[in-house]
């Protein structure tokens, strides 16, 4: 019989972080999501990383920024998983750049794309590795909105560019 274990992953980012957590199939994943995000706006900053799931087992690594290829190596090693990516990104918003990782051939899930806290990634465990089975993206809702909520949830999309 084999034995499954479950973990809770606590993600920590640092403020004006967001991250986008998915799974891939290969180890090209790395250079080709540089290659997607670079293009992407030129004040973007950004870090990968890739764990290979065979072979050697490395995390790969990639970005424009030593601390957030840093933080996104950290991420990786903390999720242990295999053909798990992890992107953070400052200057910029998961918005901008979900279309590009998406369209990536290597890309098979994304689990998460958040600027939210907090952040639990759901970790299975067998005798052969881990895999990721979901993510806590922020709280459960208290309420629906109001009329008033709305308002300001149409005030803010304004402010920060997304609607006229």
């Amino acid at each position: 019989m084999v034995e499954l274990k479950f973990e809770v992953v606590d993600i920590k980012l640092p403020e004006g972080v967001s991250i986008i957590v998915g799974q891939s199939h290969f180890m090209k994943t790395v250079i080709d999501l540089y290659e997607a995000l670079v293009t992407a706006h030129p004040d973007l900053k950004f870090g990968v990383a890739f764990n290979e799931s065979s072979s050697e087992r490395r995390i790969f690594y990639e970005g424009n920024d030593d601390e957030l290829q840093n933080l996104a190596v950290e991420i990786a090693k903390k999720i242990a998983a295999g053909h798990i990516f992890v992107i953070v990104i400052k200057n910029g918003w998961p918005i901008n750049v979900l279309n590009r990782v998406k369209m990536v051939q290597e890309v098979a899930t994304i689990f998460c794309a958040t600027s939210n806290q907090p952040l639990q990634i759901i970790v299975a465990e067998t005798n052969i590795g881990r895999a990721v089975i979901g993510v806590i993206d922020g709280y459960p809702p208290k309420r629906v909105e109001t009329k008033e909520d709305k308002e300001w949830r149409m005030e803010f999309l304004r402010k920060i560019g997304y609607k006229k």
